[in-house]
């Protein structure tokens, strides 16, 4: 026992020393140690964005500074998500020499520097983004002689008209009303495609090429998982998630985004949203913090209606409280809808006419994300009756001021004071579009053969800023990317 008991001594004292021994030689080595670190090398002429027409040479030829030649090993990756085999967009070599024939989209790439001498890699992100000649520029969707004409119109004002018959070697649909450039702006704006929307029928286009889209539904027969035998559009908005929503048939109808928007089932209908309603052809899609809800109006009982999308759309008709029904009562307005606009998401104006023709604007906010509420703000005779009419166009700016089109006249109207005026442009022909750009300074308005471009930025009353001349027909809507 007591030499089992030295040994276990011995041991405690060694182990003891050693850990002694091992701090004492890491404290006098803190602080001593030299890095000798490679030079990591410069590349240049490597720009962040490469943009390139689809079906041209796209060359990258960067140099290198602070590295060997030999030492060099260059590897280039584009990302294409819709590859069935990914390495065939890898490349090897200094400079990258390709024949772009992907589609006009973003593409991520890098460029993988190896040092051969070392075995470090470097690391160099960029971004391509291919184009095709109808990367830029307005589509215009106008009537001709009762014909449905699509004229695509370059950046710098060059009308190529009736384009749509000679790429696709048939004529579109009779009786157009609208299209819609269709983006998600979930993903980062990745284009969708072009719809465009006539009375019976609808037509997809391939946003590179202006091609009846192929792969995915090309018209409003086929986007329906199981389409009704009768056809008959009112009106259409787009979804910020790249869809159309609207109403056929009198019934209201949304595109459905619950699968991957590169999908072919993406932003196809399923059956409306269920309910006992027939619906006017014009409804409010009001977005609030990314929630999406409808104001659309009932024909036969003459009431505001409430929509909501809980992933699909819902009908909820009436389900809402009225919080001042003596200014007028939502569920009976007793009267037909000739127009509805929304300002900013929140004040929406209806024109409605009585049995006696008598024009009425009322003013009214909805809440239809809880509490479910209809506030009613007013209810009077619009100051100039004879401008409101089922042909009258009319859209509202996020300012407050609403802009009329009637006969060859447009008007700007401040419902807040009842002013309203005729815009400084005039026309010789009726106004069959009216458009806002993207940020609302510009009021683009389709008349006789032409599109006019007119000022509304602050202090200003549509003067004139631009013309294009040429389009076939009258003007019905204009897109553009």
């Amino acid at each position: 026992m007591k030499i089992k008991v030295q040994k276990f001594k011995l041991f405690s004292y060694s182990y003891f020393l050693s850990f002694v021994l091992l701090l004492t030689s890491c404290y006098k080595d803190k602080g001593n140690y030299e890095y000798d670190m490679p030079v990591e090398p410069v590349v240049k002429n490597l720009d962040t964005l490469y943009n390139i027409m689809v079906g041209d040479s796209l060359i990258i030829s960067p140099t290198f500074e602070n590295i060997a030649d030999e030492d060099i090993d260059c590897t280039w990756e584009i990302a294409v998500p819709e590859a069935v085999d990914p390495s065939y967009y890898t490349f090897q070599g200094k400079a990258l020499r390709i024949v772009f024939g992907l589609q006009a989209k973003l593409y991520y790439a890098r460029l993988t520097l190896l040092n051969k001498s070392n075995g470090i890699k470097y690391f160099y992100d960029f971004k391509i983004q291919g184009k095709t000649e109808f990367s830029a520029g307005y589509l215009v969707l106008s009537e001709e002689e009762g014909k449905t004409q699509l004229s695509f119109v370059r950046p710098n004002g060059e009308v190529l008209p009736r384009i749509y018959e000679l790429i696709n070697l048939k004529p579109l649909p009779e009786n157009p009303l609208s299209i819609h450039y269709l983006a998600n702006k979930l993903t980062g704006n990745t284009p969708l495609g072009y719809w465009i929307i006539c009375k019976e029928e609808g037509i997809r286009l391939d946003v590179n090429n202006l091609k009846q889209e192929e792969l995915k539904p090309g018209s409003i027969t086929d986007n329906f998982f199981l389409a009704p035998n009768k056809i008959e559009i009112g009106s259409f908005q787009t979804h910020p998630q790249g869809v159309l929503m609207g109403i056929i048939n009198g019934k209201f109808y949304g595109g459905i985004t619950t699968t991957w928007d590169q999908a072919q089932t993406y932003g196809m209908f399923g059956s409306y949203a269920d309910g006992d309603y027939e619906l006017h052809d014009k409804f409010i899609l009001t977005n609030i913090n990314d929630n999406i809800s409808i104001i659309a109006f009932e024909r036969n009982r003459k009431q505001f209606l409430r929509f909501n999308i809980y992933g699909s759309v819902t009908y909820f008709g009436t389900q809402y409280s009225v919080t001042n029904s003596s200014i007028f009562d939502p569920t009976n307005i007793g009267m037909d809808l000739l127009n509805i606009v929304q300002i900013n998401n929140t004040d929406t104006y209806a024109f409605c006419q009585d049995a006696n023709k008598n024009i009425y604007e009322l003013k009214f906010n909805v809440n239809f994300y809880g509490p479910f509420t209809f506030t009613p703000l007013h209810k009077r005779n619009f100051v100039n009756p004879q401008i409101i009419t089922e042909k009258t166009k009319m859209l509202a700016t996020k300012t407050g001021i609403i802009y009329i089109a009637s006969g060859n006249k447009v008007y700007s109207y401040t419902p807040i004071n009842q002013n309203l005026q005729e815009i400084a442009t005039k026309f010789n022909d009726e106004v069959t579009m009216l458009k806002l750009s993207d940020d609302e300074q510009t009021l683009i308005i389709g008349s006789g053969s032409s599109i006019y471009f007119t000022n509304i930025s602050t202090g200003n009353n549509g003067v004139l800023i631009d013309t294009i001349e040429g389009i076939p027909g009258s003007s019905i809507d204009i897109t553009w990317r």
